[in-house]
């Protein structure tokens, strides 16, 4: 699940590299993207490296290189599981595709897509690191499913804590009082509860120690609604 902007830069830099033999300048990179600084090529470039996309070479300039190209920008996909965008809701999808029955458990398996954050909101980590089993009726919903490692401690009054792994239906749609991911500005996900506000979207924490975000509603998408949580002792 890569974000538009990380595929965006992906293909920007993949691109240049295959014309010109070297990656494009920071300076290339935002204004191709229509960033205002280069910070947020700075994230993005992270982001792409921990997915492990690319790499970054010490003592080169423009120091990157492509690691690997997700199927749509011709790739091949990795352990059976392709990063993708998430596009919205399928509510006629079968059972998940990447579910395996486990069948002495009654449990299914889940790809789990790396980290979200229920504080500070971080970029989600968005290729599958490990498997999870759940119960099946936690997946027994219409559309695709994932789970996600949770950081941060802005939804424990919402019963979830640090290091909690969260079960996600996708969907691009919320009702009032629903606890999402949500995806700002396409660069940062982070987990909060749902609440249109006219022509805003709040993200509540469910800690008093975080204060409501409230946002355009065109800055804010809804990535998929949490259906089931996992905790390890």
């Amino acid at each position: 699940m890569l974000t538009k902007k990380q595929l965006d830069l992906l293909e920007f830099i993949h691109k240049r590299v295959k014309r010109d033999g070297v990656p494009p300048s920071f300076d290339e990179m935002k204004d191709a993207l229509d960033l205002r600084s280069k910070s947020g090529i700075h994230r993005l470039i992270t982001a792409l490296e921990e997915r492990g996309f690319i790499r970054r070479l010490a003592h080169r300039a423009r120091a990157l290189e492509i690691v690997k190209l997700p199927e749509s920008l011709g790739g091949q996909a990795s352990h059976g599981f392709t990063p993708k965008v998430i596009e919205g809701d399928r509510p006629d999808a079968p059972r998940p595709a990447n579910a395996q029955p486990v069948e002495a458990a009654h449990a299914v398996e889940l790809p789990v897509m790396g980290r979200i954050a229920a504080g500070v909101p971080i970029e989600a980590i968005s290729h599958a690191s490990h498997n999870v089993a759940v119960p099946g009726a936690m997946v027994s919903g219409p559309g695709e499913h994932y789970a996600l490692e949770v950081k941060g401690d802005s939804m424990i009054e919402a019963g979830i804590n640090d290091g909690d792994v969260v079960i996600i239906r996708e969907t691009s749609v919320a009702d009032n009082g629903d606890i999402v991911v949500a995806l700002i500005e396409d660069q940062e996900a982070t987990l909060k509860r749902f609440f249109r506000k006219g022509n805003a979207i709040a993200l509540e924490a469910a800690n008093p120690a975080y204060e409501t975000r409230l946002l355009p509603d065109d800055k804010v998408k809804v990535q998929g609604r949490l259906v089931g949580l996992i905790r390890s002792y």
